[in-house]
């Protein structure tokens, strides 16, 4: 993974096959046996069903519906920066209302304390801090390298990527439809991804410079929605995640101050 660009995307595809072989795990593990059995081979077609309804619901809300109301509602497909600055406003809006409506779920609530509890410990971790309760308590739950602060840069990322490509488009085969800017954004989405990874890792080494630092401040404000303060039972279970994934390195890695490359 020692490409730019290309370690985003692939990191990005193997998060989501990690993040579901868990799901399926604790799945397996809260049911009983014969029921696990029995049941198996129709949860695992309900899992892929569920997993393709929602990339779909995602491709629709968050590519297609923009592009639409952009194009239903303004006149403006002529004018590339303009379109794809309105059409990434909506975007933004959508991800805002999404990321507000799911955190007053009770199990949504669970799941941002549990989050916050993984960016305290990584914080201590990259701080070379013993391991223990009473140092990982005072750090922030606001990470730098969060994914919510992936995905927000990738949305503004998406406007000027989309703008300069559909900008190249329009100077060589005049104004695109509707269709022609799904056909050309959709299979750039894991690109955009890619380099909104590289602008990322890049900005939170520099976060204290201020000409750079400012650039991360929406996404460690909209931290304040998917990340809250955790209980001491949350920290420990995010620190033995942490000793789990080092495994045999951990005493290796301990006690050292660095950044990690990954996007947490």
């Amino acid at each position: 993974l020692g490409f730019p660009i290309i370690r985003g995307i692939v990191s990005l595809f193997e998060s989501m096959k990690i993040g579901m072989e868990t799901l399926q795990f604790s799945a397996d593990h809260a049911m009983p046996e014969p029921e696990k059995k029995k049941n198996s081979f129709l949860e695992k077609v309900y899992n892929s069903l569920t997993l393709l309804v929602s990339f779909a619901l995602a491709i629709g809300l968050f590519a297609v519906l923009p592009l639409w109301l952009t194009t239903k509602f303004f006149a403006i497909e002529k004018t590339a920066w303009l379109f794809n600055l309105v059409a990434g406003l909506f975007r933004i809006f959508f991800f805002l209302v999404y990321l507000l409506l799911i955190s007053r779920m009770k199990d949504i609530k669970r799941l941002f304390e549990y989050h916050g509890a993984e960016h305290k410990t990584v914080f201590a971790f990259e701080h070379g801090r013993d391991m223990t309760l009473e140092n990982i308590r005072p750090f922030s739950t606001f990470h730098p390298r969060c994914g919510t602060s992936f995905l927000f840069v990738t949305l503004i990322n998406a406007i000027i990527m989309y703008s300069v490509i559909d900008s190249v488009i329009i100077a060589f085969y005049g104004p695109m439809s509707l269709a022609a800017r799904l056909l050309v954004h959709l299979p750039l989405i894991p690109l955009v991804m890619g380099v909104g990874y590289e602008v990322l890792k890049w900005t939170s080494r520099h976060m204290n410079n201020p000409r750079i630092g400012w650039m991360t401040k929406p996404g460690l404000w909209l931290q304040r929605i998917t990340t809250s303060s955790p209980d001491d039972d949350q920290i420990e279970c995010a620190l033995t995640a942490l000793r789990t994934a080092f495994d045999s390195e951990w005493e290796k890695y301990t006690g050292k101050e660095y950044i990690a490359e990954a996007v947490d």
